[in-house]
């Protein structure tokens, strides 16, 4: 009886052990965004991580639409990528930083594979831009992921109170947090940024993939736990 009972814990404590694992991993299944600052009115650097295909078919081009209060983009080239600004007309002309009139602005920012993305891999793109100077504000990216077969529009967006892993497809976003008290002029630390850049491009979100394997050594520990105690108690029944 204490046998079977004892394989009915060890039965709860995989499956919780599994869910806890599968949560972070799940996580990180979207096309997300992650900026190097989110500081109102500061330059940011965002990058998009396409972590798979649709359905198993192979990634050809990711197109990445630009929040109406963004005007500038700056892309970063990706030698995997062809890349190109969409523009849009502005419905009332406005000033840069340098005094220059703008009619238009960057609608979208897409970017075509050179050879398609196998599913199963993964791949950052960059994009540069100043954030809005509202502290508060979110910023959505409308993305659509178009493969050999098929595609995904990562598009939706949360209702007031409801988590975004219940969504499908959420949008990637970002919320604007308030401005740093140093902030200063955007190309006041270019080296930086570029530093920052590659290190984005080449290792975006290790934090899940770490969590992830964190929780996999602690699942495969209440395992040797669980056996340890099970050979015990046989060998103390044999008894």
């Amino acid at each position: 009886m204490k046998y079977t009972k004892t394989l009915s814990i060890s039965g709860a404590v995989l499956a919780g052990a599994a869910l806890a694992i599968a949560v972070p991993l799940a996580a990180s299944a979207h096309v997300s965004v992650k900026p190097s600052d989110t500081s109102a009115g500061s330059y940011s650097l965002l990058t998009f991580s396409v972590p798979h295909g649709c359905e198993g078919s192979p990634t050809t081009s990711i197109k990445i639409t630009i929040p109406e209060e963004i005007n500038g983009v700056t892309p970063t080239v990706n030698p995997n990528w062809d890349v190109t600004k969409d523009m849009v007309d502005l419905a009332t002309p406005i000033k840069d930083a340098h005094g220059n009139s703008l009619a238009q602005r960057v609608g979208s920012v897409t970017y075509t594979a050179k050879t398609p993305l196998a599913d199963g891999y993964r791949d950052a793109l960059v994009l540069q831009l100043q954030l809005p100077a509202e502290a508060g504000k979110t910023l959505t990216f409308p993305t659509l992921q178009t493969c050999e077969t098929g595609s995904t529009n990562w598009s939706e967006v949360p209702a007031k109170g409801q988590d975004e892993e219940d969504l499908k497809a959420p949008a990637p976003s970002l919320v604007v947090t308030a401005a740093a008290k140093d902030a200063g002029h955007g190309g006041h630390d270019a080296a930086a940024t570029e530093t920052s850049a590659e290190t984005h491009a080449t290792a975006a979100e290790p934090d899940v993939l770490a969590r992830g394997l964190g929780i996999a050594g602690l699942a495969l520990g209440v395992v040797g736990i669980i056996v340890g105690t099970l050979g015990l108690r046989a060998k103390a029944a044999r008894k």
